[in-house]
C-alpha cells in the first residue's frame, strides 16, 4: 500500500483525534499552513503523506492503545472555572526555567528519526524552535548531530540521553552535547526494557515498499549507523535495555557533567521524590505519549502527586497527549512549569516542514493565551488549583 492510500484500512484504534460529527467534507484535507484550523488538520495530511511505517512510528500506542487513549480521555475530566472582571488585556506567558528565561511554557518534546517524517528532519524542528523561541529537547536518536542543530536552532538545545548499559557510551554522549553547547540533559527513564508497539507493527505489515536498505533484518545494529550522536561510542543495539538501572544513576551521570539534570518519565509521588533527593534539577512527567507501557495511566492524572511529591524544590514539566491550548491551561493549573509537546509538531513536520512545525507552535501559543484571557488569568502565575475543576 503506497503513501496516499491510507484511508481505507485507517487504524482507527490509534487516532489520537477525539470522535467528530464533522462531515468527511469538511474535514478534507489543508493545502497549506495557514488553512489549519486546529492540530489535526496536520495528523490527517501526515497520515495521507507518509509512508504506512513511517506514520505508524508516530501513531502507535503499546498493547491495546490503552495509556495511549487514556492521556486524551483524561483532559475531559476536568473543566475550566472562568473569573470574570479582570484586566487581561496583556496576555503573558513568560516565564523562568532552569536559569533560562522563556517566552513561553511550551516545549518542543524529543522525537527520535525526524528524517523519517520530513528530509529537513531535526533541522526544520530546530530552525521553527529558533523563529519562534521555544524550548528544544533534541533526542539522542536524532537524524541531525546535535552541532547541526543547534547551529540551525541558532541557540542551545536540551539533550535527551538514552542510558545503554555501558556507561563508557554514556559518558562519550554527554561530554559531545555538553561540549556542543546543551546546557540539560534529559535522562529518559521510561523505557528500559521493551515495549509492545502492536498498531505499529500492523501499520508495517501495510507497507509494501522494500525497506531492507535502511532495515536490514541481517544487520541488528545497522540502524545505528543513522545515529549521528552514537557515532564513535561502540555502541550495539543489545546493550539498549537497562531494566537494572537505578536511582543511583543521577549521582552517576552527576560525577561527568555540570549539566543541568532532568529525570523525564516520573509519574508517582515516590519516583519524583527520589529524584529530588538524588540531586535532579527537573523532573519530567511523562509515559513516553503510551509508548512506553500499557498502564492505562494519563500523565494528566499522575501529575497532582508529582506536583505535590515535588513541593517546589525543582520545576515539574509535563508531556504525553497534549494538543490543545485548554489542554496545556489545564496542566499548568495542576502545578505544571512547562508543557511539552511531541506528536503535533511532527505531523506540522510530516506535512509541510519548517513552516509546518511553525503553525503548530503558533497555533497553540495563540490558544492558550485565548484560554487565559477567558479565564481571566493574565500571567502563569495567575493559573492555578481555583482555574479548573474536576467532572
Amino acid at each position: 500500500m503506497k503513501p496516499g492510500k491510507l484511508m481505507a484500512a485507517a487504524i482507527t484504534s490509534v487516532s489520537n483525534e477525539p470522535p467528530s460529527s464533522l462531515s468527511a467534507s469538511l474535514l478534507a484535507l489543508i493545502n497549506t499552513p495557514d488553512e489549519a484550523l486546529d492540530v489535526f488538520d496536520f495528523q490527517r495530511v501526515a497520515q495521507n503523506t507518509l509512508p504506512p511505517a513511517h506514520y505508524g512510528y508516530i501513531a502507535t500506542g503499546t498493547d491495546g492503545d490503552e495509556t495511549l487513549r487514556a492521556n486524551r480521555a483524561a483532559f475531559d475530566k476536568i473543566y475550566l472555572r472562568a473569573m470574570r472582571l479582570v484586566d487581561s488585556a496583556n496576555i503573558d506567558t513568560g516565564l523562568e526555567l532552569l536559569g533560562r528565561t522563556l517566552s513561553s511554557p511550551i516545549v518542543i518534546c524529543p522525537v527520535g528519526s525526524q528524517k523519517a517524517f520530513h528530509p529537513d528532519g531535526e533541522l526544520a524542528t530546530a530552525r521553527a524552535a529558533g523563529s519562534r523561541d521555544h524550548l528544544q529537547i533534541l533526542s539522542n536518536v536524532t537524524t541531525t548531530s546535535i552541532e547541526d542543530v543547534i547551529r540551525a536552532r541558532g541557540g542551545p538545545v536540551w539533550f535527551q540521553l538514552y542510558p545503554t548499559s555501558n556507561f563508557e557510551v554514556a559518558k562519550k554522549m554527554v561530554r559531545r552535547a555538553e561540549k556542543a553547547g546543551a546546557p540539560a540533559l534529559v535522562l529518559t527513564v521510561d523505557l528500559n526494557s521493551d515495549s509492545r508497539r502492536v498498531a505499529m507493527m500492523r501499520y508495517i505489515r501495510m507497507d509494501d515498499r522494500d525497506c531492507t536498505q535502511c532495515h536490514d533484518p541481517g544487520l541488528a545494529d545497522a540502524w545505528l549507523d543513522r545515529k549521528p550522536m552514537y557515532q564513535d561510542t561502540g555502541a550495539k543495539g543489545s546493550e539498549f535495555l537497562t531494566p537494572d538501572m537505578t536511582r543511583e544513576y543521577i549521582a552517576k551521570l552527576r560525577g561527568i557533567t555540570s549539566m543541568k539534570i532532568v529525570v523525564k518519565g516520573i509519574v508517582t509521588a515516590q519516583d519524583a521524590a527520589s529524584a529530588v533527593h538524588h540531586g535532579a534539577d527537573a523532573v519530567i512527567v511523562s509515559n513516553h505519549g503510551g509508548r512506553a507501557e500499557a498502564s492505562g495511566w494519563a500523565t494528566l492524572d499522575s501529575l497532582p502527586e508529582v506536583v505535590s511529591a515535588v513541593d517546589g524544590e525543582i520545576p515539574v514539566m509535563v508531556d504525553s497527549g497534549f494538543r490543545r491550548g485548554t489542554d496545556i491551561f489545564k496542566a499548568l493549573a495542576m502545578g505544571a512549569d512547562a508543557v511539552c509537546i511531541g506528536r503535533a509538531y511532527i505531523w506540522g513536520l510530516a506535512a509541510f516542514g519548517q513552516p509546518g512545525v511553525e503553525r503548530v507552535l503558533d497555533m497553540l501559543r495563540a490558544e492558550l493565551a485565548m484560554v487565559m484571557s477567558q479565564m481571566g488569568t493574565p500571567s502563569l502565575k495567575d493559573i492555578g488549583p481555583s482555574s479548573i475543576g474536576r467532572h
